[in-house]
């Protein structure tokens, strides 16, 4: 197997996966004396993650303890990175970058978790104990207690945990949410979802919680008596109970079942099994017996004569990739108990249009309503019903946008809702990739739209009436919404294809840091497709969740102004969560102090009491700036360097000695040598540099050319990923 270096590279992490499955098993044959545990078993995993499913006793723990060389097969191979496994040899098989997460989780109870740590910790990994600290909070509150004091989803933390230090290319986890709270699950499947899209490794799942198995995979195996019966694709599996019924129920599973295959199932055939008979298994003797019939068909072992095609699996970023050509849905969401009539003329407007067109019911009253995916299955998704009508109304948003996360296949959502509909609507909406069409029709539309679009694009339509009935009026708006929508399906589907020869790269700007900003791009835009966000606490919330989902190579955050409005209490705050993804992301972070000597209000009555004798400045009427003071600087340092410790990617962060904005000048308005003596020496003293991180000053203000060039001029050096040609659907 080609192993997969640890070391990153400016913006390449040197694990990429070779041209070879993950993980490939042919015709594997396990015996238990003479019981045939797994009977000609073929999984393969090209990448990313799958789940594999079944009820007790179908073997899905011996798959794992031959993978991992605890059991040796009768017969069959395995291969990872298209080199064969060792049969039986454990030690081998984790040499090979392969990581264990057992069943029942398996710690010391003396140790500590910190003993559990150490003892695996490696320097030079990608995962180290800092960072399982960062990720599991709750292990570095109980890292002195000894394992067998901690609660199951610490225990479940802790083997999860100790499998990561060992920074496997290939984790096989059995049974990870066995016994554990449904909150804890909910963690665990987040987790499994985050490392996925990561793409550090890739991950085998053996589950019996289906709800986890197809939260975190595209397609599921399902095992039954030894043997990979089918695959199935999960957001099917997921939104039909009879077919969980038919496929795994109790009862259910051992016959009667052969016709549960749909379109969405692909069955695998059966395969034929030859039997090896020997009749000396041992060397005879003068004084050997004859073997009778039964010894010797007892003493026979099987081998697969045919190896069945499996279906495709899944990629590691299925969750956020964007149906793009021909295929996938169009769902029409909203609360058929108030609204059945509107949403059923926008669904057939679709549908007239061509689309497949499925509609969701949100209703918070579960009731037979005729919609396509009704309220209880969404519901089932998301935590038990509270007792007041916000609750259930946070809860139910929970379970859609859960629910709409989990789809692979949809290509447009038409939402509809007043001001409870709207808000159980939005927050699915907001987590569907940016570039898939989204609109919400809202009687919220001409006030504060925020809290529905977040950071995403879903377009307002405001509804003008209110939608307690369909009318002339409500009539032509709610045409034109499903018109609008199903013009940005069908150009996403059969319009022309953008080239995109570069990857991306996002960069951050102020009106007091564009010199700079504009400067950097030209310099890496031969190379990068540069990308630019208003850091005006939406701007950097935006360009993370484009990190988030992968859209994004390498990042130059030149202007971290949002942190300054954070830490004092300005209006363009990106909330505390600002730099928080570039400790999962696993790109480049080039950032710089550009703008953090303001805080940012609206107009000058806006500016608190509290601030009224600061250094003020107006910079248009509508806009008040407050220079930062050395005490504000070193709490932003403090910030920065708290955050840019957990990035385990390289980072380089900037500290311009010559002025942080267009203000901050020699003789400017926010000129203040001490307050940035303050940031700067904050942060250069907080942060744990390394050759890997480093915090460099330039004795030039932020926006002059030979700043620019001082960045730039690193990037040949710093071997940021190279282009590769590709396509992005149109739109």
């Amino acid at each position: 197997m080609i192993q997969r270096s640890r070391r990153f590279i400016w913006g390449q992490a040197m694990n990429d996966r070779s041209a070879h499955p993950a993980l490939e098993i042919r015709g594997l044959n396990v015996f238990y004396g003479a019981s045939h545990a797994l009977q000609g078993v073929d999984l393969t995993l090209d990448g990313g993650v799958l789940s594999v499913v079944g009820r007790n006793g179908m073997g899905k723990t011996t798959l794992c303890k031959t993978v991992m060389g605890l059991l040796s097969p009768a017969s069959g191979s395995i291969a990872m990175g298209g080199q064969p496994v060792p049969r039986g040899d454990t030690g081998a098989v984790a040499r090979k970058g392969v990581g264990y997460v057992p069943q029942g989780r398996r710690l010391w109870p003396s140790l500590s978790v910190q003993e559990h740590l150490a003892m695996l910790a490696r320097p030079g990994g990608s995962w180290s104990v800092e960072r399982i600290y960062d990720v599991f909070p709750r292990l570095a509150e109980r890292r002195g207690n000894g394992g067998g004091q901690l609660s199951g989803g610490e225990q479940q933390m802790l083997a999860i945990a100790r499998a990561l230090l060992t920074n496997p290319n290939l984790l096989i986890m059995d049974e990870p949410t066995e016994g554990l709270a449904p909150v804890i699950v909910d963690q665990v499947s987040d987790l499994l979802t985050t490392l996925a899209a990561q793409g550090e490794m890739d991950i085998l799942v053996i589950e019996q919680n289906i709800r986890v198995a197809c939260a975190v995979s595209e397609q599921v195996a399902i095992m039954r008596n030894g043997r990979i019966d089918r695959i199935i694709d999960s957001d099917r599996l997921a939104a039909d109970k009879s077919l969980q019924q038919a496929l795994l129920g109790v009862g259910r599973l051992e016959g009667g079942d052969e016709d549960a295959d749909d379109a969405n199932t692909s069955a695998v055939p059966r395969p034929k099994l030859d039997f090896v008979y020997t009749v000396n298994p041992k060397k005879p003797r003068r004084w050997t017996g004859d073997l009778t019939q039964a010894q010797i068909q007892r003493q026979a072992r099987a081998v697969t004569a045919n190896k069945p095609v499996m279906a495709p699996q899944a990629s590691a970023l299925i969750r956020k990739n964007p149906v793009r050509g021909a295929g996938g849905i169009v769902i029409v969401a909203g609360t058929m108990d108030t609204k059945a009539a509107e949403l059923r003329y926008v669904r057939d407007i679709l549908r007239r249009q061509g689309l497949v067109v499925r509609l969701a019911d949100v209703s918070l009253q579960s009731a037979v309503t005729g919609a396509d995916i009704p309220a209880h299955e969404i519901a089932t998704l998301g935590a038990a019903s509270g007792q007041q009508m916000g609750d259930r109304v946070e809860q139910m948003a929970a379970a859609f946008a859960r629910y709409v996360d989990n789809r692979s296949d949809i290509a447009g959502v038409l939402a509809l809702g007043g001001s409870g509909g709207s808000a159980i609507v939005a927050p699915a909406l907001q987590v569907l990739a940016v570039g898939v069409p989204k609109v919400l029709v809202t009687t919220m539309g001409a006030g504060n739209v925020a809290p529905y679009v977040g950071v995403s694009d879903v377009t307002i339509v405001p509804a003008v009436t209110d939608l307690g009935g369909l009318n002339r009026i409500s009539r032509q708006v709610l045409g034109n919404a499903a018109h609008a929508l199903a013009g940005m399906v069908k150009s996403r589907q059969d319009g022309p294809q953008i080239e995109a020869e570069r990857p991306a790269a996002a960069l951050t700007m102020f009106g007091v840091t564009t010199p700079c900003v504009t400067a950097v791009s030209e310099a890496i835009s031969t190379l990068y497709e540069p990308i630019v966000f208003h850091a005006t606490g939406t701007g950097g919330r935006s360009m993370e969740a484009l990190v988030a989902e992968g859209q994004v190579q390498a990042v130059f955050d030149l202007t971290t102004t949002e942190i300054a409005d954070h830490i004092v209490g300005g209006v363009l705050s990106a909330g505390p969560t600002r730099l928080d993804v570039f400790a999962r992301a696993n790109i480049p972070y080039i950032g710089a102090a550009g703008a953090l000597d303001m805080v940012n209000f609206g107009g000058a009555d806006t500016v608190p009491e509290a601030f009224k004798s600061r250094r003020l400045y107006a910079h248009n009427p509508h806009v008040t700036l407050m220079r930062t003071t050395p005490e504000d600087a070193r709490k932003i340092g403090q910030f920065i360097a708290d955050k840019l410790n957990r990035i385990s990617a390289p980072v380089r962060f900037y500290l311009p000695e010559g002025g942080l904005s267009a203000l901050d000048t020699k003789g400017g308005v926010f000129e203040d040598a001490s307050a940035n003596a303050a940031l700067f020496e904050t942060i250069e003293r907080e942060t744990h540099q390394s050759s890997a991180r480093r915090i460099l000053r330039v004795p030039h203000h932020i926006n002059d050319a030979e700043f620019a060039t001082a960045i730039a001029r690193e990037v040949p050096g710093l071997r940021l990923p190279q282009p590769q040609r590709g396509r992005l659907a149109h739109g």
